[in-house]
């Protein structure tokens, strides 16, 4: 009989387990995004979204305390403004709404990490991610708006500024803005990879950024394609970015595990309202059981090699590990 082994005898009891679990995904690894909106007083439910509101900059104030307790280092904020343009001049506005929130929320906490989401569809009737030209979005034209749109998050105290409009040349443009403008200590978190993913549907409703007509295949990226991702990512890593990011997390694990192994940079991965949604529906429905599935999820994105998870878990997901362990 042919000796075989017995793989089952470091499975035998939970301790066991533990000791030879190969990934681990802590707080240290989850940024947690949010929404901010301007003239809300308190906040409002996202339908789509069970869990995750719109705020207020009051409540945003209570949000970070929240956060900064439960030991979360990071927020990612994105603005839904009151006004849109086709200059989308409330994205760059020093009154702004992503600008308020980040004083807002360094007033509460300094030692939060503020990233903010640098583009332009929220702010513009089109909801495009550029300026749009004869039914076009043109690209060179768009980097001007979103320098001086990073370039203000940065004056306003942000310690990231996050690109996810996925223009070309966006991250030379934004580095050299920040540093003219003296904020060579700010660093820049690229959306390097951004899929034209299905998966976003529930953020188009908490952000108001749907597009008007056509949609955004002509600069984010076709899921099919793997290799443009390394491409994407090492020109922006040579334009500059501080740490990439790709987007969606679940269905493009395989890109993530793809770059962790070319590159050397701090790497992200955007566990997306779509894939969100769909864990809280189901566990409404009592098909799954959403704690364990979304500690799944988070050492999924870990295993893939993300050092950092955006996630609209993040709460909950601290919450249970703190249960778990005893620790309140």
């Amino acid at each position: 009989m042919t000796e075989f082994r017995r793989h089952r005898r470091l499975r035998a009891s939970a301790n066991l387990r533990r000791m030879v679990r190969e990934t681990r995904w802590s707080v240290d690894d989850l940024v947690y995004p949010l929404f901010v909106q301007e003239g809300l007083q308190g906040r409002e439910p996202v339908a789509a979204m069970p869990g995750v509101d719109h705020l207020g900059l009051d409540e945003l104030r209570r949000e970070v305390l929240e956060v900064s307790e439960l030991g979360i280092p990071a927020i990612l904020l994105f603005g839904v403004p009151l006004h849109k343009d086709e200059c989308s001049s409330s994205a760059y506005a020093e009154e702004g709404i992503v600008q308020q929130a980040v004083r807002a929320a360094k007033q509460e906490n300094p030692e939060l990490v503020v990233i903010t989401d640098v583009c332009l569809c929220q702010y513009n009737p089109a909801g495009h991610c550029g300026v749009v030209r004869g039914g076009r979005v043109v690209n060179d034209e768009s980097l001007e708006l979103l320098v001086k749109t990073a370039v203000s998050h940065a004056q306003a105290g942000a310690d990231v500024v996050a690109p996810s409009d996925m223009m070309d040349g966006r991250v030379a443009a934004i580095r050299a803005g920040l540093d003219a403008a003296g904020l060579t200590d700010v660093a820049i978190m690229s959306y390097a990879v951004k899929y034209a993913s299905a998966f976003y549907g529930p953020f188009r409703e908490a952000a108001h950024s749907a597009p008007a007509f056509g949609d955004r295949k002509t600069y984010q990226m076709d899921p099919a394609n793997a290799r443009e991702a390394l491409r994407e990512a090492w020109s922006d890593v040579a334009e500059g970015a501080d740490a990439v990011m790709v987007k969606p997390a679940l269905a493009y694990l395989d890109i993530t595990r793809s770059l962790r192994a070319e590159l050397n940079v701090p790497l992200a991965t955007y566990n997306v309202s779509g894939e969100y949604s769909m864990v809280k529906a189901a566990a409404r429905q009592g098909w799954i059981h959403e704690q364990t599935v979304v500690d799944e999820l988070l050492t999924s994105f870990k295993r893939a090699g993300a050092d950092m998870v955006i996630t609209y878990h993040a709460k909950d997901a601290v919450r249970w590990r703190r249960e778990e362990f005893g620790q309140g």
